[in-house]
């Protein structure tokens, strides 16, 4: 195909405008939610389509809320399609996965105006991030980014593995909740272990673009999306331990997990960040040249 017959997407990096307003829509729902979670857990019942219990429960699904909150921050900021791009999928993931938790469970939630606001929230979203990913997939140019770096390929695939194993439990969770109710670290009903489901398979998907696509620029916005979301589980975690079963192991091993995810992911993080900014310097033999009469 020549040039002046290429659509006038494909390949610009450029984000439509209506994928803009979807973000734009999205971020106050996402607002409100987490700030009744996170400030007001204990008084679901009151402002939240539905009361979840206990408040631990309502406080990891704010801090799912946040992480969203920053990924959609930047779809309205960056100006490159690529950077976001690979959030489309997860978001589809966990939308779906509580628009069929909300069908399944519908006796469990309160008909008032935020259960309103939710069940347009699920009932929409997950087609509208779908159309978003569709018609913008053209605009990626495959190309890294003027300031970027590879992602080495072994790495790539270990955090490829970690989310593999989030994903997994989180669907498997989500699938059989009634499995995990007596093991689990907190106390959970079908309804709530399907959301808890919903939020591991959000992270689990974050990396599985990582087997096609090695920019670090593909990532760096989800990355910060999944730190702050990371950092406001462990807050979560110490503000309601005493909602916790610290007598199941369970209870460890999900401590254990964030405190790792943070490390490995951080970790991650720090040394992508710091290696692009390292190949954007110019080599000593490069700055003596340049300097030579």
């Amino acid at each position: 195909m020549r040039e002046s017959e290429r659509p006038p997407l494909a390949g610009s990096d450029r984000i439509l405008l209506p994928v803009r307003w979807l973000a734009v829509l999205l971020l106050p729902f996402l607002l409100v939610a987490a700030g009744i979670l996170i400030l007001l857990p204990g008084r679901t019942a009151e402002f939240f389509a539905w009361p979840i219990a206990p408040p631990l429960t309502a406080m990891v699904l704010g801090a799912a809320y946040v992480g969203g909150i920053v990924f959609f921050a930047a779809v309205v900021l960056t100006r490159d399609w690529h950077r976001v791009r690979r959030g489309f999928l997860p978001v589809f993931v966990f939308a779906t996965l509580l628009g069929i938790a909300t069908a399944l469970h519908m006796d469990k939630f309160t008909l008032n105006l935020p259960f309103v606001a939710w069940a347009a929230l699920y009932a929409t979203t997950p087609f509208l991030v779908a159309w978003a990913a569709i018609v913008q997939r053209p605009a990626d140019p495959g190309t890294p980014a003027p300031l970027d770096t590879e992602i080495p390929a072994p790495l790539a695939w270990c955090l490829v593995g970690v989310g593999a194993i989030a994903a997994v439990t989180g669907l498997t969770m989500f699938v059989v909740p009634t499995a995990f109710i007596e093991l689990w670290g907190w106390d959970l009903t079908p309804l709530t272990a399907r959301t808890v489901g919903a939020i591991l398979s959000l992270t689990g998907f974050v990396n599985v673009a990582m087997i096609v696509d090695r920019r670090w620029s593909s990532y760096r916005a989800l990355y910060a999306a999944q730190l702050v979301s990371l950092a406001f589980l462990l807050f979560a975690v110490l503000v309601r331990r005493d909602d916790m079963h610290w007598e199941r192991p369970a209870a460890w091993g999900f401590v254990a997990l964030l405190c790792m995810a943070l490390v490995l992911y951080g970790g991650f993080a720090a040394w992508a960040e710091r290696t692009m900014r390292r190949s954007a310097l110019p080599t000593d033999a490069a700055v003596s040249n340049a300097h030579r009469p």
